[in-house]
């Protein structure tokens, strides 16, 4: 499970990081081995781009959070612009797949907002962390 994560490579243009929009939340389980593995990749992404908030959410620790949505496959990762979920999906667990994914999603300005229910386990995920909704 070897990936870089690359400094040279920011995910915002340059200046001083502004109060994150964007956000990653990883929908995991304490018991899954390839989470607990993916635990690092995600805290060295979170160090490298402060830029993005980033959310370890243990479906079965946090459930109130997931609501009815069934994670089979870890890690699953939710990403929001801040106001919108734009992906919900597992992912491969090295660090590149998500940098990668995640600007070309801020590229985009975002793309096309994902299913309801990924919008709702971004609201909840928001609201349990303490900030408010747009």
């Amino acid at each position: 499970m070897q990936d870089t994560i690359s400094p040279a490579a920011p995910l915002s243009a340059g200046g001083p990081p502004a109060a994150p929009d964007w956000w990653v939340v990883c929908l995991c389980a304490a018991w899954c081995g390839v989470c607990r593995e993916y635990g690092a990749v995600f805290d060295a992404l979170r160090a490298a781009h402060p830029d993005v908030r980033f959310e370890w959410v243990d479906v079965e620790d946090e459930e109130d959070l997931a609501g009815d949505l069934d994670v089979e496959t870890f890690p699953t990762v939710l990403v929001a612009d801040g106001a919108h979920a734009r992906f919900l999906g597992p992912v491969l667990p090295q660090a590149g797949v998500l940098t990668r994914m995640l600007a070309a999603l801020r590229e985009q300005g975002g793309g096309a907002p994902v299913e309801a229910q990924a919008q709702a386990v971004f609201e909840r995920v928001r609201q349990a962390r303490g900030v408010a909704g747009n």
